[in-house]
């Protein structure tokens, strides 16, 4: 497993919140964690942007890809929006996770919460060209639930 250095920042807020650090040998992500000075309630079916508190430089030629946390989606019905969100190599602001609630309770936030992971992934960027016509396929212009259908 390759391993690049992320370079960080703390906000104040994020000042007594352990240092990201992937929990095994062989996680794929970092745990992301709310640094919020009062609990943020998110109320059935809403969402709310929640501060990590963190400001990160990741190298050029990566991405930072926010993901769910599978504990919190089973047991709460809380998960990301867009996901996976983007974090690019340029960003320097703070570090924030959109957060909805699907389940049927309201579902408090607190300091320090893990409430989703970082994926640290390279990036290849397409560069498109326009084509008179394109070669045809065995599944053509079908999608959205087409394949293996006849």
């Amino acid at each position: 497993m390759e391993t690049v250095e992320i370079q960080f920042v703390r906000e104040p807020e994020a000042a007594d919140l352990p240092t990201p650090e992937a929990a095994t040998p062989d996680s794929a992500g970092t745990d992301l964690r709310a640094a919020v000075v009062d609990t943020v309630t998110i109320p059935p079916g809403e969402y709310r942007a929640v501060s990590t508190g963190l400001r990160i430089k990741i190298p050029t030629g990566y991405e930072g890809q926010v993901r769910p946390r599978s504990g919190l989606a089973l047991r709460h019905g809380i998960t990301c929006l867009n996901t996976p969100g983007t974090i690019d190599a340029d960003y320097r602001g703070v570090v924030q996770v959109l957060l909805i609630n699907h389940g049927n309770q309201a579902f408090l936030v607190n300091h320090g919460d893990r409430i989703a992971q970082l994926v640290i992934a390279p990036v290849t960027r397409g560069k498109f060209a326009e084509a008179k016509s394109l070669d045809d396929t065995e599944r053509g212009e079908g999608g959205f639930g087409h394949t293996g259908v006849k």
